[in-house]
């Protein structure tokens, strides 16, 4: 609609509301069209009346006032750091066969990983060769999932329609969804989404073009774990996105680089914060990659950035992840959501991740995750 065809809106006006080309600038933020003045003294004048149609197109669905479509912001009264907004409500949570294997997590009410706790503090557990075999199993059908996942990303398909395919593809293959009721996460992917930097909870939010996310896959089969992620474009994106992915990439790729028998994990972070520095980003402190054989989580400890206290050299048998997360710009502290999971950045700029779950043989490290087994 072009400006100059829209008469002044004031109720009032002392020109006879002619053609207008003074635009409320809030209405133009929130898509509202055709709201054009005369001058400033309409515009000023009609303002208490007028500002009514903001409050109006700022009012979120809530549980009690759902949209149109049923879908509601479950936290509207939080603070968000950036545009993203959950949408609910969360679908059911979706069921597994029950022929398939799984931790004890999983029938726990309270989601709590009960061997986990017992086993922490001890020492990193070294795989023998019947270990890693199930390891190398569970870790290429965590790889298979990933990569059905991944051909889902594009603009309209909701985060929740992901997580029912990753769910379906993983009970396909015997094994169990491993952040299935982990610690009550409700669903059996973490997808996150922008400033998200993890643990995003599937929900009923379209993907829009120019959107990065994140797919994070984790399978339970034979008795083992398998863990991995990537982070997608949806459709094309902004510059700075593309360095952001390319950037969180080159830090896991370089960092797997130095994995052999007597390299020390403090130096992983050693070699992934010059390169985010290098590119404008941040490191995220406040999570770290793990220990992963029949536990999710257990020794040794991974921190992603540099000057860290990690302690421990790697030996042959061990299993762990490399998962850096990184963001654009300074900031590496996080946020979190009401849900008690989705983690984003502080001011809103975007995050990406990757992770790969490795062995460390007796010559150096093989990536279990990898699309093809990698000898390094």
């Amino acid at each position: 609609m072009s400006s100059a065809t829209v008469l002044c809106q004031s109720t009032n006006c002392p020109h006879g509301n002619p053609p207008s080309r003074l635009e409320c600038p809030t209405c133009n933020k929130l898509g509202i069209r055709g709201s054009f003045f005369c001058g400033q003294d309409c515009f000023k004048g009609n303002w208490k009346t007028h500002k009514i149609i903001h409050d109006l197109a700022r009012s979120p669905a809530t549980a009690a006032n759902p949209s149109q479509d049923g879908t509601f912001n479950p936290f509207v009264n939080y603070d968000y750091t950036g545009t993203l907004r959950p949408v609910y409500p969360l679908s059911p949570k979706r069921e597994v066969p029950a022929h398939i294997p799984r931790p004890d997590y999983a029938i726990h009410e309270d989601g709590v990983p009960i061997t986990e706790m017992n086993r922490s503090g001890q020492p990193p557990r070294l795989l023998n060769t019947e270990d890693i075999e199930k390891m190398r199993t569970a870790c290429r059908l965590g790889r298979e999932v990933l990569d059905i996942a991944a051909a889902m990303v594009r603009p309209g398909v909701t985060t929740d329609e992901i997580d029912a395919v990753v769910h379906q593809a993983t009970i396909e293959r015997n094994a169990y969804p491993s952040p299935l009721n982990y610690r009550n996460f409700p669903k059996s992917v973490c997808t996150s989404i922008n400033e998200t930097i993890c643990h995003g909870i599937p929900d009923r939010r379209r993907l829009q073009e120019g959107d990065i996310i994140n797919l994070d896959i984790s399978l339970y089969y034979d008795g083992f774990h398998s863990d991995l992620n990537a982070t997608y474009p949806v459709g094309e994106i902004d510059e700075d996105s593309k360095k952001l992915i390319r950037t969180t990439r080159q830090c896991l790729d370089e960092a797997i680089k130095i994995c052999k028998p007597g390299a020390l994990f403090r130096d992983i972070g050693k070699v992934i914060e010059p390169i985010a520095r290098a590119n404008g980003c941040a490191v995220v402190r406040t999570y770290t990659g793990h220990g992963i054989n029949d536990l999710f989580h257990t020794a040794p400890n991974i921190p992603h950035y540099a000057k860290n206290k990690a302690v421990g050299t790697m030996k042959p048998g061990m299993c762990f992840t490399i998962e850096p997360m990184i963001n654009l710009g300074s900031n590496w502290d996080v946020h979190h959501w009401p849900d008690s999971w989705t983690a984003t950045t502080v001011d809103g700029k975007r995050s990406a991740q990757f992770e790969e779950t490795l062995l460390i043989t007796e010559t150096g490290v093989e990536v279990l995750t990898a699309e093809k087994s990698t000898d390094l």
